[in-house]
């Protein structure tokens, strides 16, 4: 039996070259590159066995003949990337066949004239399961029931599926029209650890086989969440009390939101006003720490969101404390400021310590146990940190992450070629940074939407920031928009259309340029009041690109034309002063929100100025746009403007940079975006890419007189090294760490503005 931490790698039928280069789309269509003068059929075989051995298929298998044809318009649009693929039409099945023909190994075969197999190769299979399972979009999925509770799981192809709850296996029935797998049980499950046992055909392993995983749709879990905890989440006991009477901060629509990125663990890692019991946890929120009365004084300026990186079940960081492991923070201190010890020390721990951004979902309606101060506490205690930001008049957004799973998730294990999203060939799409997931899928997009629906019901979430939003269509984030629109206080307890949503833009990977679906792009979401991430304005401001080999290339924030740091990158004066004019067209622009209809001085319109081969402006309005010079990737900018204003440049004036630069984001239409600790000059000492870098340097310095993470040595090698020649006489120099004055005079401004 495998193990519940089964990988989410999709592999395809090992025949001929080992590929899934046909689609099955439907249940009367299979998409493939085929010469018309062959013949072609799917063998199917519910055990597997079948092979290719000297031009002839062995095994015991069924064969569906196909005949060619042509894809209709239909099949067109829905199927973009296959438009060019010759249709092999299944003549008419009995639908049980069909998914009879499922539940096992199915390969598709060409063969000449003589009977010889010229080409076999395995086939994709989700554009079927969506067809012949449609019925599956409106079942009751995951544990539901408040007396007797009851368990359903979608696993279509599985021969079996049982779950071990309590100590006992019981058997689950399928319903044939679904494809889902349900039982009723007893009320003493309640708050038992439970596992599905699903028997499926497993390409990988070429044969069915038996795998251990926990509940996609899990609540709750148990520690490190290696298995799911059943629960309801109407028990009073994982209620925080006032829970059910909690009241929200007045609703603030997202052209006017100014949003706090922040970090749960960084909030309090490093308050002293907070037990040491308590810090980088939810219950920090509930104290009266450095950091809670710096927000309500934040609040009172005009701030109205605090946005919370990753806070569902995260797979990187152990959940129980005695499984950690941390540098000697003391030993950290007393190195140089441009050491490379501090990096080192940091990295021996990185895999066990109590730090990670958290992008790497494991389940993704649980919250992390790691930020409880018992994972078996981490209900009450999100649901009371919810709770106290929204008395201290600020409303709650949470970083989700749909597009990818870690490699220990759940989802492939279940229905094996579904859940994730595969190229032409069946190997599996990578371009987010791990295993990429298919909302597009039917099932894969109701899980997303299922999941918000949770987070905004049940923890009163009141708001959401989509990761690598373009890799989902925008059809997928339209339905979770149209799904939190029919949330009423009277029958949900929240107003789902004050739920603000907005996400990352980003048009790249397999999806690119709308190559599968429409996608949730910039220019896609345009129109729709769902925010992307403006990077026009974030480059005019700080200069340059996040990907620069040379950081020092300057913008209009960080002194370019007016102060020149010399850098051969920044090009001839005559250069700066035009890149300078066009930096100054896009932040017009960015203080529009984008506005593509907006026009210049020179009377070019947002959408004619151009922005990297695209248009610069892309909004239909305020709220397609949001407005950031900084977050959590990247430099914060503290250091880029280090990088990038002249050496010798006073502190006094970085101060008035840093404030100018905020000032382009919090004085234009639209919602802004500030990255926590940027209105105290918050460094994170030159790391780009703190994902795994310890509290040491993701540091949040409540206290000026720690100063503001400047000077924590050179940051980890991995994503940092090319910049150390750029970052080290930088670190050196002490006229570049800020002090209370400095930090106070920025807090003051950023108050203002």
């Amino acid at each position: 039996m495998a193990g519940a931490r089964t990988g989410t790698m999709i592999y395809v039928t090992a025949i001929g070259d080992g590929e899934a280069r046909a689609h099955w789309i439907d249940r009367d269509t299979v998409a493939w590159t085929v010469d018309p003068s062959l013949t072609h059929a799917l063998a199917c075989a519910a055990g597997g066995g079948i092979a290719c051995r000297d031009g002839e298929l062995t095994g015991d298998f069924l064969t569906i003949p196909l005949t060619p044809g042509t894809l209709t318009d239909g099949q067109r649009r829905a199927w973009p990337h296959l438009a060019a693929r010759t249709a092999l039409k299944l003549s008419p099945q009995d639908p049980g066949l069909v998914k009879e023909a499922l539940r096992g190994q199915v390969v598709a075969v060409a063969r000449d004239g003589s009977g010889a197999v010229v080409a076999a190769t395995g086939v994709q299979i989700p554009g079927v399961l969506d067809d012949v399972y449609a019925a599956a979009a409106h079942a009751r999925l995951g544990p539901s029931g408040r007396l007797l509770p009851r368990l359903a799981l979608w696993a279509p192809t599985a021969h079996n599926v049982e779950v071990a709850i309590g100590g006992r296996i019981t058997g689950m029935r399928r319903d044939d029209e679904t494809g889902v797998w349900s039982v009723r049980g007893r009320p003493t499950w309640y708050g038992k650890d439970y596992t599905y046992l699903v028997t499926v055909w497993s390409p990988a392993a070429g044969a069915v086989v038996t795998n251990e995983v926990t509940d996609p749709y899990s609540l709750a879990a148990a520690p490190d969440g290696v298995r799911s905890r059943l629960v309801s989440l109407d028990d009073p006991a994982l209620k925080p009390p006032g829970w059910d009477r909690l009241a929200k901060p007045a609703p603030v629509p997202l052209d006017r939101a100014v949003i706090y990125e922040l970090h749960v663990r960084d909030f309090s890692a490093c308050d002293a006003g907070v037990p040491e019991e308590l810090r980088g946890t939810y219950a920090a929120f509930c104290h009266d720490g450095e950091g809670m009365r710096e927000l309500r004084a934040l609040a009172g300026d005009g701030l109205t969101h605090v946005h919370l990186l990753p806070v569902f079940d995260l797979a990187t960081i152990p959940e129980r404390r005695a499984d950690r492991s941390e540098p000697d923070r003391d030993e950290l201190a007393a190195l140089p400021p441009d050491s490379e010890r501090q990096q080192e020390l940091v990295a021996m721990t990185a895999a066990r310590d109590s730090f990670n951004w958290g992008y790497d979902p494991l389940h993704h309606t649980v919250p992390e146990g790691s930020y409880a101060t018992d994972p078996d506490e981490r209900i009450r205690e999100f649901r009371a940190m919810v709770a106290a930001l929204n008395a201290a008049g600020l409303r709650v957004v949470m970083d989700v992450v749909y597009n990818h799973t870690h490699s220990t998730g759940v989802l492939d294990p279940i229905v094996p070629g579904y859940y994730h999203r595969l190229l032409d060939d069946g190997s599996l799409a990578t371009s987010t940074c791990c295993a990429n997931t298919a909302p597009e899928h039917t099932m894969t997009g109701r899980l997303v939407v299922d999941s918000v629906l949770t987070w905004a019901r049940q923890y009163k979430v009141d708001g959401f920031r989509f990761d690598l939003m373009g890799h989902h269509p925008k059809a997928n984030i339209l339905a979770v928009r149209a799904a939190l629109d029919t949330l009423t206080p009277e029958r949900d307890g929240v107003d789902g259309r004050s739920i603000i949503l907005y996400g990352e833009g980003w048009n790249f990977g397999e999806v690119a340029g709308d190559a599968r679906f429409e996608q949730a792009t910039q220019s896609g979401m345009a129109g729709t009041g769902i925010g992307t991430f403006n990077d026009r304005l974030r480059d005019a401001v700080r200069g340059g690109s996040p990907f620069d080999a040379d950081p020092r290339v300057q913008g209009f924030g960080s002194g370019l034309a007016g102060a020149p740091n010399g850098a051969p990158a920044n090009g001839s004066e005559e250069q700066q002063r035009e890149r300078l004019r066009y930096y100054t067209d896009l932040i017009r622009l960015g203080l529009t929100g984008n506005l593509r209809d907006f026009e210049l001085p020179q009377g070019v319109k947002g959408s004619e100025l151009g922005y990297n081969g695209t248009p610069a402006g892309y909004a239909a309005e305020p709220a397609d746009a949001v407005a950031y010079v900084d977050a959590h990737d990247n430099e914060t900018l503290f250091d880029a403007l280090a990088y990038k204003l002249p050496p010798r440049t006073p502190m006094a004036d970085r101060v008035r940079m840093q404030v100018v630069s905020l000032a382009t984001v919090l004085l234009g239409q639209g919602a802004a975006f500030v990255h926590a600790g940027s209105e105290r000059l918050r460094s994170k000492s030159f790391d780009r890419d703190s994902y795994d870098s310890g509290d040491w340097f993701n540091r949040l310095l409540w206290d000026c007189s720690a100063g503001n993470g400047f000077g924590a040595g050179l940051p980890p090698r991995a994503a940092n090294e090319a910049a150390w020649p750029y970052a080290r006489p930088l670190l050196a120099d002490p006229a570049l760490r800020p002090g209370c004055p400095e930090i106070g005079a920025c807090r003051a401004a950023f108050g203002e503005l």
